[in-house]
């Protein structure tokens, strides 16, 4: 069952989150009988599937709750569940994608490819969505490819308080290479310790040559901040060379689990003591048993009630 005006969906790939936020709206909104909207999918034998929405949405403030990450279909559902609730009249359509994928692709850094998050941004508009609603975008000018309000949240509202209650000492904030310096370089002077930062050099795509530490970190407690796991060879490797120049102990905080690959072996065969996630991607039955997850669910719940009631956004992370 929805709300009078505001209905929460979610496509297949982000069901359990989907069902979390929805209970959190709920809860903030002191409606105990708020659920997740009903939809379905019907699947054709060749593979193509037709999203529909159970209920009237007529009128709403639509929430479709979708991760972007592979496998495309993800994606295409998310487009036609846009399309579908526009063509069930309703009010507005806004798209709650707590991992943004094919963000990696921004800018053509090598001649004849594609910009891939500039052709999603096109397709999403396309769709006529409203409003899109992300959180720790890969890279920042991705909110210039949408000429619709986007807003970009941040995992560290739930970061920094989930480390400050760990009471960590010696704590040293890392990088794990420069693109995430300014993310680790925010979270320390947030918990007002020291910073480290890993210079990597790749030898091709997911496969990093070699890394070089600029920071003492010796004695120290380190977390290693990121956007992404993927395959997590770079995050490891930061890892081990944190315990290599003399560290105490290391953790791994990132936002998105995308865990491809070899992830989940690299992971368990780490020197972490911990690897601390958001739900923004469910996690594989193969799951590394270091890998510990945060809920966003409150977050976003917070930010839609926030949307709904034309409240700030940004006062939540300053």
């Amino acid at each position: 069952m929805s709300g009078k005006f505001v209905s929460i969906f979610a496509g297949r790939a982000t069901q359990e989150l989907g069902t979390k936020i929805a209970e959190e709206y709920g809860r903030i909104e002191n409606k105990p009988d708020f659920k997740l909207g009903k939809s379905s999918v019907v699947v054709f034998s060749d593979g193509e599937f037709q999203p529909s929405f159970d209920e009237s949405i007529r009128g709403h403030h639509v929430f479709i709750v979708q991760s972007t990450m592979p496998p495309t279909e993800n994606l295409m559902e998310l487009l036609l569940m846009i399309d579908a609730a526009k063509r069930a009249s309703a009010h507005k359509v806004i798209a709650v994608i707590p991992y943004f994928g094919w963000a990696r692709q921004d800018r053509k850094d090598q001649p004849r490819v594609s910009i891939g998050s500039k052709m999603v941004a096109n397709m999403l508009t396309a769709a006529h969505v409203d409003r899109i609603i992300t959180m720790d975008l890969h890279a920042d000018q991705i909110q210039g490819f949408f000429d619709i309000p986007m807003d970009a949240l941040y995992a560290s509202s739930i970061f920094i308080d989930h480390i400050q209650k760990m009471n960590i000492d010696n704590l040293l904030i890392a990088a794990p290479d420069l693109g995430a310096s300014k993310r680790a370089s925010a979270y320390a002077k947030r918990l007002g310790c020291d910073l480290a930062v890993c210079h990597k050099q790749r030898a091709r795509a997911n496969v990093v040559e070699s890394m070089t530490l600029i920071g003492d970190v010796k004695d120290k407690n380190v977390i290693i901040l990121d956007d992404i796991i993927d395959t997590a060879g770079t995050i490891v490797k930061a890892g081990q060379v944190m315990m290599d120049h003399g560290a105490k102990s290391v953790r791994a905080f990132a936002t998105h689990a995308v865990c491809s690959g070899p992830a989940m072996e690299r992971l368990d065969n780490s020197v972490f003591e911990e690897v601390v996630v958001t739900d923004s991607i469910p996690l594989p039955a193969n799951a590394s048993k270091k890998i510990k997850v945060v809920s966003t669910a409150k977050l976003f719940a917070d930010v839609i009630r926030r949307i709904e009631n034309y409240e700030s956004i940004s006062s939540l992370f300053k």
